[in-house]
């Protein structure tokens, strides 16, 4: 995730201390105590340590730690359900922690959603009433209202279901109707505690894609707590890992599985799928190009010798991808004494983008004669993808960066 976009949520220096003797348990954590340490010398429960970090407009920001790391007790200071112990919030740069209660209603309810682990629905509400329900809150006409919460719940994919109950419904379509109802809200951030974790398997990685589908169209701002790793590499732009209440490593999830940053992080993500996680871009190498406009043959075949390939790609002033020459085909024009390269250009080269994942190239790889070419949307030649490369990569070697 590119820093160059706006920060949407900042978090500085956020604590929270649950219990008595709170001057006593910051003072040791400034010392350097831990968790178990803290709640031994004086009782009291640190529930978050000092966080600071950002969360840009658009992302989804993955939270994620084992149970009492401190995930869902931070997701609740972000909207003040949970007043913290010290430390501020930022929304668009205005803090949270100096609104009075009137501020802090409507950013509530109008700035951000929450999405809960139990679905939250009321049984004695219709599907379309409990999408409504936050707008009827707001005061919103009821006519408004409808229409917005039958475009959520469209939005979802639950349609046909507008006077149906609750316990009607399977896990999975609660669930699209606890989300239904946040977006009608149609709020700028997007809180999801655990979203997910309650429904079986297939309605699970169902709702994740969903989740997927619904961001690429409206761009929201998604901080989204979970405790499974491959869940947070699915979704998130950015993921957070926390321990024991404080946040131990922030970053995209090529990230956090090539770069990890101690012995926790490493044991995490150590039986994590990397082919799903890592993409082309992570994984291609530097190939060697010639460029049409300025060699022939006799130069083509000189500089193959001198990088000991038998393949070289062709390209143009621009670096656009034309094929790629055969080490074979190119000496025997330099025999004919032939001066153009063109008639022995294989055009038909497989191509992918930098970000298309590992996972969905692998049957295409091992299959293909001539390796992967990553070009960017101007069809120029990024790097080639190599099975000893891709291999490299998913026993967990680190592969180079390549601009």
């Amino acid at each position: 995730m590119s820093t160059n976009k706006s920060t949407k949520v900042e978090v500085k220096n956020l604590t929270k201390i649950f219990g008595k003797r709170i001057a006593k348990a910051k003072e040791l954590s400034r010392q350097g105590k831990d968790k178990s340490e803290i709640l031994k010398e004086t009782g009291a429960t640190v529930g978050v340590d000092r966080a600071d970090f950002k969360i840009y407009d658009g992302e989804i920001f993955v939270i994620m730690g084992l149970s009492g790391s401190g995930k869902s007790t931070l997701v609740r200071m972000i909207n003040r359900l949970i007043e913290p112990t010290e430390g501020e919030v930022l929304i668009d740069g205005e803090n949270l922690m100096k609104m009075d209660k009137k501020k802090l209603r409507d950013v509530r309810r109008k700035k951000m959603s929450m999405v809960f682990q139990n679905f939250g629905l009321l049984p004695n509400r219709t599907i379309l009433e409990n999408a409504e329900y936050g707008l009827e809150i707001q005061g919103v006409d009821k006519d408004t209202r409808e229409k917005k919460a039958n475009e959520a719940l469209e939005t979802v994919g639950i349609t046909g279901y507008n006077n149906e109950y609750p316990d009607q419904l399977s896990g999975g379509m609660q669930q699209r109707v606890g989300l239904a109802r946040a977006l009608a809200n149609d709020p700028e951030i997007l809180l999801m505690d655990e979203a997910f974790s309650a429904l079986d398997p297939l309605n699970r990685t169902d709702m994740q894609d969903q989740l997927l589908d619904i961001q690429d169209r409206l761009h929201k701002t998604i901080i989204f707590i979970s405790h499974d790793l491959n869940e947070a590499l699915k979704i998130g732009d950015r993921i957070m890992i926390m321990k024991d209440a404080r946040v131990i490593q922030t970053g995209t999830p090529e990230d956090i599985l090539t770069h990890p940053a101690n012995e926790y992080v490493e044991n995490f993500i150590e039986n994590v799928d990397r082919s799903k996680v890592l993409t082309a871009g992570n994984v291609m190498i530097r190939p060697m190009t010639i460029n049409i406009e300025k060699a022939g043959p006799r130069l083509t075949l000189k500089m193959m010798k001198a990088n000991e390939v038998s393949t070289a790609y062709i390209v143009n002033n621009e670096r656009k991808l034309i094929g790629v020459v055969d080490a074979n085909d190119v000496i025997k024009l330099v025999r004919e004494k032939k001066g153009d390269i063109t008639p022995i250009i294989q055009t038909k080269v497989p191509t992918t983008e930098e970000d298309t994942p590992i996972s969905d190239l692998m049957d295409d790889i091992s299959q293909t004669g001539i390796p992967f070419a990553v070009v960017n949307d101007k069809k120029q030649l990024k790097g080639i993808i190599v099975r000893g490369a891709v291999l490299g990569a998913l026993a967990g070697n680190e592969v180079s960066d390549f601009e």
